[in-house]
């Protein structure tokens, strides 16, 4: 009969610890946290202390009273629930739930699910830390204040389900200041030159950009300045006047951490952070290995450390070496310089083991699973590799006072490029310069090409682009991006439409009520704060409460003002001049999940409802007829023609009512200016009604 008891989070860890184990072990599953805050009240006595109040959670009765039953039969109990502030805290829920006695309760944590790590971490069995508990029971109880303080009032405003997060509310405004970036963007046009030089007895010629004077660089702004060099250059005579060789090192990358995993899963296999996640789960938690039975095959997924166990890193380079020589193998390890505090008690994420390369067990891995693996593997052996030398070339040509250059760069040592290529690094280094060139090479003109280009608007957010934003400004933290962009898409805050993240009318509408009644939630250096706070919470620098209690009251301050506020501006449906065709009543603009829709002031006798087409009072320039706001599917706004699908007029910006002076085209609003659609117009003008069309 099993005389120890281990508790994990996850029924699928069950198996596979306990083949670690055997036969003196029972293994079995909490499925998560048992205890949480009561969803139907605030469940914080923010009159007494701020203690909070915690319930067992619906449907995890009949899992503590098996878990009770087996601890009964147990010598000792061992938590080993995740090695992070959430696991930590599901421990000591557990222990207060099924009333464990101290003298047998042991807390164990492995950062794989490995027989070695799982065994080593039974002889370091441990006390609760506290410290990390008490830092996971704020993050929950300022999340808890945030929502069920706000979410409220949001609702009473907007008139439907509407709801505000601590960190999620941040993510939003980020989206939605990018996109007003977007909006009041104005293109500026510039000029690029390039020449084709010929050189005897060579078939490709040399390709080279316009560069400036020698004096320095020179920018190309409109076609007169172009057509002036052009003119100057007519009769050129050109010279090689400087052929320069060098060396370029890149250094190998670091291991992935939560962010970077995203970002990189994101950019070359196209996965959301929530798929990247659950895909990365599996893995940690055992894969059955043909040969070997179920095993974790990748460390902790919740990391923001670069570190990496000694016995790791010795197993790697003695692997790399094998494989690829000496020479590929790097001479120290790289040691990152780190802006913010990082859970170092983590490492970096890597496989449990370097010799089971990914196409060895491919045929145990689904697809996905495979080419995530495969990503980590690579990215893990290359960053115990040394950095890839590039030989570099530039050449300077003068012609009648203008400069043009060429810059090549070919692999002189692949290194850790030879597992490992980043996507944006497979693209071509430059020019394949001709051998032998010098200062007396010959060349002359083949032809000029010269091309006109437009500044572009900053990008929109990719979920890949938000993390790495999210992770510079010190928000959230590795278990919580892939949650907050997850919420925001699902609330249709936020569209996602070809990768790219979109606010949405209802975002919008969000957006503007937090920033003006809660300006400091949705405040980027705020949130930031409070983070390094909880990260001194588990340090144990500064007590939990401390935080809490001096965070609610501004809160609550702030809310109450929003209360008088919002009660001042009662909104009423807006009646239109849409006749419902069932029952000849006028319709009525109403909020829904999507946003604004007509509906029929008779419900619920009559149910009638159509999509909302706001007019701008803007008459189409293909057809004449009217120009309405509309919504893709997912919610992202823009503006067409009502007589589409006949007329496929369509903008992202709202068209105004001036018209171009000089071209006598449509004008677009973009922040407090007015820019003609068509780019190479280039007209704009100041916007008088300053109304940015939000």
């Amino acid at each position: 009969m099993a005389k120890y008891l281990v508790i994990v989070e996850s029924p699928a860890k069950v198996k596979t610890i306990k083949k670690f184990l055997g036969t003196n072990y029972e293994v079995a599953a909490s499925n998560g946290h048992v205890r949480d805050l009561p969803k139907s009240q605030l469940g914080i006595d923010v009159e007494n202390g701020y203690e909070p109040k915690y319930i067992t959670i619906r449907g995890k009765g009949d899992i503590l009273a098996k878990l009770r039953k087996e601890v009964k039969k147990a010598e000792k109990v061992y938590l080993a629930t995740d090695p992070d502030r959430e696991g930590e805290a599901i421990s000591w829920h557990l222990s207060k739930s099924l009333k464990l006695d101290e003298s047998k309760m042991h807390r164990i944590s492995f950062n794989e699910i490995t027989k070695n790590a799982v065994k080593d971490s039974i002889k370091q069995a441990r006390e609760i830390d506290m410290d990390l508990v008490d830092a996971q029971q704020a993050r929950r109880m300022l999340d808890r204040m945030v929502g069920y303080r706000i979410s409220p009032l949001l609702w009473a405003k907007v008139k439907r389900g509407l709801s505000a997060g601590r960190v999620q509310s941040v993510a939003l405004r980020i989206i939605c200041d990018r996109e007003d970036e977007i909006n009041a963007f104005i293109p500026e046009e510039y000029w690029s030159l390039d020449a084709d030089f010929k050189i005897p007895g060579e078939r490709q010629p040399l390709k080279a950009k316009f560069y400036g004077t020698s004096k320095g660089k020179l920018d190309i702004h409109t076609k007169e300045e172009m057509d002036k060099i052009l003119e100057d250059l007519k009769d050129a005579q050109y010279q090689i006047t400087e052929v320069k060789k060098g060396e370029r090192i890149k250094k190998a990358p670091f291991p992935f951490t939560t962010s970077t995993l995203q970002q990189e899963a994101s950019k070359t296999l196209n996965f959301s952070t929530q798929k990247t996640m659950r895909l990365a789960q599996q893995l940690y938690e055992g894969i059955d290995i043909k040969g070997s039975g179920t095993i974790g095959i990748i460390t902790y997924l919740r990391t923001d450390s670069t570190r990496i166990s000694e016995e790791a890193d010795k197993s790697a380079r003695e692997f790399i070496e094998a494989k690829f020589g000496e020479e590929y193998l790097a001479k120290q390890e790289q040691v990152k310089k780190e802006g913010k505090k990082v859970q170092d008690a983590h490492e970096a994420i890597r496989p449990t083991d370097i010799s089971r390369d990914p196409l060895s067990i491919k045929e145990s891995l689904s697809r996905d699973q495979f080419r995530l693996y495969q990503l980590i593997w690579k990215r893990f052996a290359a960053s115990r590799m040394s950095s890839a030398r590039y030989e570099t070339t530039s050449v300077k040509i003068d012609g009648n006072g203008y400069r043009f250059t060429v810059s090549a760069s070919k692999i002189a040592f692949d290194g850790f490029m030879s597992v490992y290529v980043q996507e944006d690094e497979e693209k071509s280094e430059g020019n394949l310069l001709v051998k032998g060139l010098d200062k007396d090479t010959e060349i002359s003109l083949g032809e000029f090409t010269s091309k006109q280009h437009f500044t572009q608007p900053p990008a929109h957010y990719t979920e890949a682009a938000l993390v790495k934003t999210m992770e510079e400004l010190g928000i959230g933290r590795p278990s919580t991006y892939s949650p907050t962009i997850t919420t925001i898409i699902a609330r249709r805050y936020v569209a996602k439409e070809n990768k790219n993240l979109y606010v949405t009318e209802l975002g919008e509408i969000v957006n503007k009520i937090m920033k003006k009644a809660f300006p400091s939630i949705v405040d980027v250096n705020f949130t930031a704060n409070l983070e390094s706070l909880l990260d001194k919470v588990e340090e144990g620098v500064v007590n939990w409460k401390t935080v809490v209690s001096n965070f609610y009251p501004d809160l609550n301050e702030a809310v109450q003002v929003a209360e008088k506020e919002l009660e001042e501006i009662k909104i009423e449906d807006e009646v239109t001049d849409v006749i419902c065709e069932l029952c000849g009543k006028n319709m009525v603009v109403k909020y829904g999940p999507h946003g604004r829709f007509l509906a029929c002031p008779g419900f619920p006798d009559c149910r009638n409802t159509k999509p909302y087409l706001e007019k701008i009072g803007v008459q189409c320039p293909k057809c004449g007829k009217e120009i309405v706001m509309k919504k893709t599917k997912k919610g992202r706004k823009y503006y067409g023609c009502e007589a589409n699908p006949e007329c496929d007029f369509m903008s992202w910006q709202k068209p105004s009512k001036e018209k171009c002076e000089k071209c006598g085209g449509i004008l677009l609003e973009k922040g407090n200016k007015l820019v003609c659609a068509d780019e190479k117009c280039g007209y704009v003008v100041n916007n008088k009604s300053n109304n940015s069309g939000k």
